[in-house]
């Protein structure tokens, strides 16, 4: 895998967990060997290995993605705050089955 390629595709992602997943899926579906995915979106791969044109095609905005809006999540506070149900029973049980 070319360092300049990984550095520039990580320039346009921005996220390297994302750019792993990226390049991870898109060399899966090159090796799979079969059907339209297979088929690199680039005219010339001769001398590049399948890593090389994942991030070719992420450079060269051949292949897309999109990130989820993210959304704060709030804690309830105070006395809105409600236990998960269940959690505030207790039962009385012994080995033997008596209680």
């Amino acid at each position: 895998m070319n360092s300049e390629l990984l550095k520039q595709a990580l320039a346009k992602v921005l996220n390297p967990h994302v750019l792993v997943n990226l390049v991870s899926r898109r060399v899966r579906q090159l090796n799979a060997g079969y059907g339209g995915l297979s088929r690199p979106l680039l005219a010339d791969t001769a001398s590049l290995g399948v890593a090389d044109i994942a991030l070719l095609e992420i450079i060269e905005d051949k292949m897309g993605f999109d990130l989820p809006e993210i959304v704060p999540l709030t804690r309830p506070t105070g006395r809105d705050r409600r236990k998960p149900q269940g959690w505030g029973k207790r039962y009385d049980v012994t080995h033997n089955g008596e209680t």
